[in-house]
């Protein structure tokens, strides 16, 4: 098959597509509130993607469509198409188990379990049949290396992680995310919570995660979207206003709106 453009300039071709996720026409309905509203953009492989736009825009919605986090919530609904992998995430022969393990995700504040810091990350692994300690202990090690925290934690892998600071419980949470091996994290704002400090960590680790996974991340801050994103996508009162690369949203947008947002006249 010849690679082919999509709609946003990325290449399908086969089984070695670009595009990680891609939306058709999605929207997701809290009862008869459109919250997400007729979004179509393809996410690429690998790297970061940025979601920004004022509160209320629907970009966490969004995000928590990838893994279909929304379910949770009494009457939602969505309509479109959302595919990972070029499989529609909400047909009904989904299973939403095996959905999650391949898409993590990691909130706004850290919600570390009020367990040991090994048990924390340990958690996804066992809930999906690991067993043995020392297969375990491998998971954990490398989680938390790759999440940039071994060195301070390797010593307490005992130690309740309620007891580490609000950067390291961030850490903790990524490496929790990276044990059950996804290929899409999805980060709703996971820098807001924590001092300059630990965001350049987080960013900084992001950065190197990119290689590796593709990462999606919701974020106020448009600096930090700047720094860290390949594509950025600009979102208003629900919809999709634009999407391209960063450089080109942050320098020259196409739409005013986003234009006025970026320069600081609203959100």
């Amino acid at each position: 098959m010849n690679a082919v453009e999509t709609k946003n300039g990325l290449k399908k071709n086969g089984a070695t597509c670009e595009v990680a996720v891609s939306t058709e026409k999605f929207s997701i309905f809290y009862s008869d509130f459109e919250a997400v509203k007729g979004v179509s953009f393809d996410i690429p492989r690998r790297g970061v993607t940025a979601i920004i736009g004022p509160s209320g825009c629907g970009k966490s919605t969004l995000l928590r469509g990838v893994n279909r986090m929304n379910d949770l919530i009494p009457g939602t609904r969505v309509a479109g198409r959302m595919l990972f992998d070029g499989v529609d995430i909400y047909d009904s022969k989904v299973d939403v188990v095996k959905l999650r393990k391949r898409v993590g995700m990691v909130f706004q504040k850290p919600n570390v379990f009020p367990k040991s810091i090994f048990d924390n990350v340990a958690y996804g692994p066992r809930l999906h049949g690991v067993r043995k300690r020392s297969q375990l202990f491998d998971i954990v090690e490398k989680s938390l290396l790759r999440a940039a925290i071994w060195d301070e934690v390797k010593d307490r892998l005992g130690a309740n992680a309620i007891g580490l600071s609000g950067g390291q419980q961030q850490r903790l949470c990524i490496a929790r995310a990276l044990a059950i091996k996804p290929e899409v994290l999805l980060m709703d704002e996971p820098t807001s919570a924590l001092d300059p400090k630990s965001t350049a960590k987080i960013e900084d680790l992001v950065m190197e995660l990119r290689e590796d996974y593709t990462i999606v991340i919701v974020t106020h801050n448009m600096q930090q979207a700047a720094r860290i994103s390949r594509r950025t996508a600009f979102m208003y009162e629900g919809g999709l206003v634009e999407y391209d690369d960063t450089e080109k949203i942050f320098t020259t947008p196409s739409e005013i709106e986003t234009e006025n947002y970026i320069t600081g006249k609203f959100g």
